[in-house]
């Protein structure tokens, strides 16, 4: 800390010294240690800065990785193909469904229920009740009356009342027909109509007739006969919807494969989520192009989670049946530390060993599991390594911010105390020649010395 000193000039000058200046210098001389404090906040600000981004980075390696270790990840991942898409089509293939080859046959097609009125002739309105029932269900029967008695506004009274059919009207020169069509498909959505005391103002009996019946789909998987009452599969291999959409009497083929191509695509997102991290963990190692090390220089926090995930890609598994390390799937580690890809490498090894390759992701203590664990002790979160470097750096900048509170409080006692003191002091200096003044006034009073003749 410099020393400050007052300058006055001669002490007989009266002219006293700049109290204000005087006191600035010595609160700047006392603030000192904040420039210090204000240095190293800046640095753990750095370093916060750096820590938010490696754990961003190591989120996504998580989230990466999960989409492998998941059980309704990657692995989980079916595609299916029809060896002939005009009898059948494949329409869904879940986490459920089981990769295989089956066969189908399709005999018939499922079929909705649907019935057509008779011609009610144009500017004629309706009197009596229609009834309708679809399958076992209850019967609904529809009075005519004001609110319906023409065939658009009875369409739309059966549709409003949500019987189980939808109602539209169908117009030509010969008078307006009532088609009902059952929102069910197959048997069980038959309608059953009741239309005897429904007649127009002409006196015209309304009747119905049926323009297809309602029947279930019937077809063969696998040597098995099954039936469906809609085209539309869902329930006959577990995971697995398919569309009927012909007929065929010779078996057509619908293959069930695991989708490898998400596998790839998961893998490939996983190591350039890994090859992020690490880049930005070695980008600390270095210094900026104006030769300044780098925030978190020589931190120890760097060092643990390299050999952590070092350690973690070394791992292996000697169990039988399984996929024993990275190099196997066609991962390699360069001498950059980056992870690479040979995709025929992992093609063959899916082709040849899908199981002991999953279980490597998905097993609990193999590697994508033991890997999972590692990243949540080092992410930030919780007690991982980033989250506890990051709170002993928010905890040294509270310190450093309550350490300038502190000073400046004092300080600001300090100012206002010095100002009085030295203000009474600079009085005093101006007050010398006058008191000079008097002395010699005395002096010549008593000695007669330096009176005027």
């Amino acid at each position: 800390m410099s020393v400050v000193g007052i300058n006055f000039g001669s002490a007989t000058s009266g002219d006293g010294f700049d109290v204000t200046s005087t006191v600035n210098s010595i609160m700047t001389n006392m603030r000192t240690p904040e420039t210090a404090w204000a240095t190293r906040t800046t640095t753990l600000q750095s370093q916060d800065t750096v820590l938010s981004t490696l754990g961003t980075d190591m989120s996504s390696l998580s989230s990466a990785l999960a989409t492998l270790t998941s059980f309704d990840g990657a692995f989980a991942q079916k595609e299916g193909a029809t060896s002939d898409s005009s009898v059948v089509s494949l329409t869904d293939a879940t986490s459920l469904s089981a990769a295989g080859t089956h066969t189908l046959t399709v005999s018939q097609l499922a079929t909705t229920s649907q019935q057509h009125s008779s011609a009610v002739a144009p500017g004629a309105t309706l009197n009596g009740s229609l009834s309708i029932q679809v399958g076992s269900g209850t019967a609904t029967t529809i009075t005519i009356d004001s609110t319906n008695n023409t065939m658009s506004t009875l369409a739309k009274s059966i549709n409003d009342l949500d019987v189980g059919v939808t109602a539209t009207v169908i117009t030509d020169s010969s008078g307006s027909y009532l088609s009902l069509t059952s929102n069910t498909s197959g048997a069980v959505g038959n309608m059953t109509l009741d239309t005897s005391s429904l007649t127009d103002s002409n006196g015209n009996g309304i009747s119905m007739k049926a323009t297809a019946t309602g029947a279930d789909a019937a077809y063969t998987l696998d040597g098995i006969s099954l039936t469906s009452s809609s085209n539309t599969v869902s329930n006959a291999l577990s995971g697995i919807t398919f569309q009927l959409v012909g007929t065929s009497s010779t078996n057509v083929t619908m293959e069930i494969a695991n989708d490898t191509g998400s596998i790839s695509t998961a893998l490939n997102n996983f190591i350039s989520a890994y090859n992020t991290l690490t880049s930005a963990l070695s980008g600390q190692e270095t210094k900026d192009s104006s030769g300044n090390a780098e925030p978190l220089f020589g931190d120890q926090v760097l060092s643990l989670i390299q050999s952590q995930l070092s350690t973690a890609l070394a791992f292996s598994t000697g169990n039988s049946g399984k996929s024993s390390n990275l190099a196997q799937l066609g991962i390699t580690v360069g001498t950059n530390g980056q992870l690479s890809l040979d995709t025929s490498a992992l093609s063959s090894a899916l082709s040849t060993n899908f199981t002991g390759i999953s279980n490597f992701f998905m097993n609990v203590g193999d590697f994508g599991q033991n890997l999972t664990a590692v990243l949540s002790g080092l992410g930030n979160s919780g007690n991982g390594a980033l989250a506890l470097r990051a709170a002993q750096n928010t905890s040294e900048e509270s310190s450093l911010a309550d350490n300038k509170t502190k000073l400046e409080a004092r300080l600001a006692t300090y100012q206002t105390s010095l100002t009085t003191e030295l203000n009474a002091a600079n009085e005093i200096l101006q007050a010398i020649p006058q008191q000079l003044n008097e002395i010699k006034q005395i002096y010549a009073a008593i000695t007669g010395y330096g009176q005027s003749s």
